[in-house]
Order: structure tokens, then C-alpha cells, then sequence
């Protein structure tokens, strides 16, 4: 017998929906969430290097996703040239793109300070473009893999779930990482001198602190926490010149959400949003790609100046 009023086709898409939701397993719950940690840990860090580069320097560091892509290169580097392994490449690269970003900026940045934020934008954004043409025509398109440790190889059976090692490891590391370097900064007379250059450097010259040194150290600094994001995300995401470009504009707006300049901000943002980020792929995969940008734009709504921001 036919109904009297026959479903229309969004009801039926609706009810395969819940249908498919009912059947969501524990474990593949918790995959998604461990997905949606591991894109957070890489958006904490990412935004952590970012935050720190524009708090200190006002300059938003278009360049940052480059510098995440060379730090993954390095690692294919050491490992294919000179035989040094993963453990290496995680002291070692950041140190090296640290080394490129203070040459990028003695030659670049330091030409366009005291002059508007859109300045910077625009020759990060050059310098973006150029690091990663350079890239792709000395190594094509095509991804490279990169091993997974030995020591970190393997799953972790937590009776519930099995998750893998590797994946553990760049969660928790990232969000150690995360801690320290925010202790440093709001903790440590280092950190002390860096907000003091910030915001009134003619005095803080005047003690006797070299502040364009600090400032080519911040910067430097600011990039290699990109590259060791970059080489902790080489096993996972693969090795190739695009890999920046494709996270650095939900970087951004992980850093916007945050508050722009907001160390604490930016690394609980970047945890928050890879989890939503996760669930959405659970209950809507179809906006799992949009979900950071539509609470970015109303964060921007309700709050100007981010979750964790000040006004100016």
C-alpha cells in the first residue's frame, strides 16, 4: 500500500544519515577525534609560530606554510643524503630553517619595518610563492614518503580502541612543545624582554639589548617551530612543494579564531579546531572542509579581536 504522502528525497537523506550515524562504532569514533587531534597538533604549533611572530613583530608571516614545507624537505634530506634518521631531523631542520628564516629576514622583513601590516602580507606572500616554485621545479608535484621511526612503529592496544604509536607521539609532543614555549614566553625574563622590545623598543635599546638581533631571533624562531611541525608531519602527510599551501590558510584562520598575537590562544584554538574538525567528519563530512572557516566567521562576528585577543 502506498502512503498517502510519500516521503520527499531530502526526508530519505535524512534518515540514511541518522541510519549511518546509529552505526558508528567506539573505534571509529576515536580514529576521527585521534585524526582531529593529529590536524591540531600540526594547526597548534603552525599558529603558535605565527602568533609569536606577529606578537612580537606585527607581521603576519604569509611565508609560515614555506617554512613548514622546507622543514619536511630537510628531513628527506638528512635522511636520503647524509643517512640521518628521524631523531636528527627534529634538532637539526628546525635548527636549519631557523638559520634560513634569519637570513630571510636580515634581506627582507627587516626592509619593511614600521610600515603597514599589508606589506609584510604581500612579501611573505612572495616569498611564499617563490620557495615553493623552487621546490616543485627541482622535485615535481608528486609526494615523497617518509619512514616512521622504528621506535614509534606499530599500534597502542587500549583495549577499546587500537590507535597507532606514531600518531600518539605527534599529539603529545606537539602539545609538550606548545607548553614550553609558552612558558618561556609569559614566564621567563627572555620572554619578559621580548614583550618589552615589542612595546617600547627605544627602551629597551636603551639597557643595552640589541633589538634588532632579538628580532631576527624571533623571527628565526617563529619558522623552525614550522619545520618541526613539518618534520612531524612528513610520515603522516607525505613530503611534496604543496603541503604548505594546503594548511596554511586553515592556519590562519585557527590564528584569527585565537586572537591575532595570542600564544595561549592559538595552541588551545588549534587543539579545539582539529577536534571539531574530527567530529564534523564523523556527523557531516560534507562540511569537515569549511567547519574552521564558518567559526572563524562567527568568532569574527561576536568578537573582533578573537576568542583570546585583546581590542585595540
Amino acid at each position: 500500500m502506498r502512503p498517502l504522502y510519500p516521503r520527499a528525497r531530502g526526508d530519505d537523506e535524512s534518515l540514511l544519515a541518522m541510519n549511518a550515524l546509529a552505526h558508528i562504532t567506539t573505534q571509529q569514533l576515536g580514529q576521527q577525534l585521534l585524526i582531529g587531534l593529529i590536524n591540531g597538533a600540526f594547526y597548534a604549533l603552525l599558529s603558535l609560530g605565527l602568533a609569536v611572530i606577529f606578537g612580537m613583530l606585527s607581521i603576519v608571516n604569509f611565508a609560515h606554510g614555506a617554512f613548514f614545507m622546507v622543514g619536511a624537505f630537510c628531513a628527506v634530506f638528512m635522511l636520503k643524503v647524509l643517512g640521518l634518521g628521524y631523531w636528527w631531523a627534529l634538532v637539526f631542520a628546525p635548527l636549519a630553517v631557523g638559520l634560513l628564516g634569519a637570513v630571510t629576514e636580515r634581506l627582507f622583513i627587516r626592509h619593511i619595518a614600521g610600515l603597514d601590516v599589508l606589506y609584510g602580507l604581500l612579501l611573505t606572500f612572495g616569498l611564499a610563492l617563490v620557495m615553493q616554485g623552487v621546490f616543485q621545479s627541482q622535485f615535481g608535484s608528486s609526494a615523497m614518503s617518509y619512514p616512521v621511526p622504528p621506535a614509534l612503529q606499530g599500534p597502542l592496544n587500549l583495549g577499546f580502541m587500537i590507535l597507532p604509536i606514531y600518531r600518539v607521539w605527534v599529539v603529545v609532543f606537539s602539545a609538550v612543545v606548545c607548553l614550553l614555549v609558552w612558558l618561556a614566553i609569559e614566564r621567563t625574563k627572555i620572554g619578559a624582554l621580548l614583550r618589552a622590545a615589542t612595546e617600547n623598543p627605544s627602551l629597551v635599546r636603551a639597557f643595552g639589548v640589541d633589538v634588532p638581533s632579538m628580532i631576527t631571533l624571533t623571527y628565526a624562531f617563529g619558522v623552525a617551530l614550522a619545520a618541526l611541525a613539518g618534520v612531524l608531519a612528513a610520515p603522516i602527510l607525505g613530503v611534496q612543494p604543496q603541503m604548505g599551501a594546503n594548511i596554511i590558510a586553515v592556519v590562519f584562520a585557527v590564528v584569527v579564531v585565537g586572537g591575532m598575537g595570542s600564544i595561549l590562544g592559538s595552541v588551545i584554538t588549534g587543539f579545539t579546531l582539529g577536534l571539531l574538525e574530527g567530529l564534523t567528519k564523523v556527523f557531516y563530512p560534507e562540511a569537515s572542509n569549511i567547519v574552521v572557516f564558518v567559526i572563524m566567521a562567527v568568532v569574527l562576528l561576536v568578537r573582533p579581536a578573537g576568542l583570546f585577543g585583546r581590542a585595540a
